[in-house]
């Protein structure tokens, strides 16, 4: 993968209609396939599969409010001209691109689309 840019963010918590403690951990830029993809990585520590309170289907809920209410005005505001979004929840920081069995992570891809988050099965 080939990155165009990495905006490094400090660990900032965001909310969600769950009320689960989420931080944006990262935002990466690639254009691996010729496109420009978007990625938005989330530490999301009540996910995880031993002790965790938050189910798939709440963080997945959770992963469309935050492409609506905070992936779109970030790319506005960082005049962002992508279509690909990637949102990533994880229980704990991972390294992007390493593997780690321990962690309990969610993703979900979306197009940009008329200034809203439409869902893209993959």
């Amino acid at each position: 993968m080939s990155l165009l840019a990495t905006t490094a963010v400090a660990q900032q918590a965001v909310s969600v209609p769950s009320g689960q403690d989420v931080s944006l951990n990262e935002v990466l830029v690639d254009d691996a396939t010729g496109q420009t993809w978007v990625r938005f990585r989330f530490v999301a520590p009540a996910i995880a599969r031993d002790g965790g309170s938050v189910a798939y289907d709440v963080a997945a809920e959770d992963m469309a409010h935050l492409c609506r209410d905070l992936v779109i005005p970030y790319m506005s505001e960082f005049a962002l001209a992508s279509t690909h979004i990637v949102i990533s929840m994880s229980d704990r920081d991972v390294p992007f691109g390493e593997a780690n069995p321990q962690a309990t992570q969610y993703f979900e891809a979306y197009r940009l689309e008329d200034a809203d988050c439409i869902w893209e099965a993959y």
